[in-house]
C-alpha cells in the first residue's frame, strides 16, 4: 500500500530570528499555516508583531531561519505571488477615486477568479462611493477600501496587521466574513492582535510573542 501523500504547509517559519541594532526583536520562532485555518499572533506592543509580518512579507531581512511557502523557500518572486500584505499604513492613492485605486491594484497583481473591483467595493460596504476622491474617506472607510483590495487579490496567503483597527462592530463582523470565505477557499490567514478582539470562528493556531528581556 502506497504511503499517503500530504500537502505540506502554505506556510511554514523554522527557526525564524530578527534583532534591530543587535538587539533581538523575536525567535527563534517555529510555526505553521496550513491552507483553511488562520494563525493569530498576539502580543503587547514592543513584542514585534508587526515586524514578524514585514519578515515574512520579505519587506525586512531576517537574521536567521527560513521561511518557506508551499513547500519551497519564499523567494521574492514567490511571495510577491503568494502573499497579500495589509499593514497600518493603506498605500492607497489620495488623489485616486475608490474605484480607480482598485483597478490600479488589479492591473499590476491580478484578481481573485470571479470577482471585480465594484463588487469589491459593495462587499465592504462601499457601494456608492465609486467616484469619491480617497482624500475624502474617513479612516475606517479607508480601511474599507484596503480590505476590497485584499479581497481582490489572487494570493491565497493573507498577512493582516491589525485588521480591526478602525473598525466598528459591523467592520470587525465584515473582517471575520471576508477570513471564513477566503479559508473556504483554501486560503489561510496570519493576523496580529493586541488581544482585545476575538479570534475569527475559523480553525485557529495561537502564536504568542513576548517582549524581549
Amino acid at each position: 500500500m502506497l504511503p499517503t501523500q500530504t500537502n505540506p504547509p502554505l506556510l511554514a517559519a523554522r527557526g525564524l530570528v530578527f534583532a534591530r541594532n543587535e538587539q533581538p526583536v523575536f525567535g527563534p520562532l517555529d510555526f505553521v499555516i496550513d491552507a483553511g485555518e488562520a494563525l493569530l499572533v498576539q502580543g503587547d506592543n514592543g513584542a514585534g508583531k508587526t515586524t514578524l509580518l514585514r519578515v515574512l512579507a520579505g519587506l525586512l531581512h531576517a537574521d536567521g531561519g527560513q521561511v518557506d511557502i508551499d513547500g519551497a523557500a519564499a523567494t521574492p518572486a514567490l511571495r510577491a505571488r503568494a502573499m497579500a500584505y495589509l499593514g497600518h499604513l493603506g498605500a492607497l492613492k489620495a488623489d485616486l477615486t475608490t474605484l480607480d485605486n482598485l483597478h490600479f491594484f488589479t492591473g499590476l497583481h491580478g484578481r481573485r477568479r470571479g470577482q471585480m473591483p465594484g463588487n469589491a467595493l459593495a462587499i465592504v460596504g462601499l457601494a456608492g462611493f465609486e467616484d469619491t476622491p480617497v482624500r475624502q474617506l474617513s479612516a475606517g472607510q479607508k480601511k474599507r477600501l484596503a480590505l476590497a483590495r485584499l479581497w481582490l487579490a489572487p494570493a491565497p496567503l493573507w498577512l493582516l496587521d491589525e485588521p480591526y483597527a478602525n473598525l466598528d462592530l459591523e467592520g470587525i463582523n465584515l473582517v471575520n466574513r471576508m477570513i471564513q470565505a477566503h479559508l473556504r477557499d483554501g486560503g489561510a490567514a496570519l493576523l496580529t492582535t493586541h488581544g482585545a478582539y476575538a479570534a475569527p470562528p475559523v480553525r485557529t493556531r495561537l502564536l504568542h510573542l513576548e517582549r524581549p528581556a
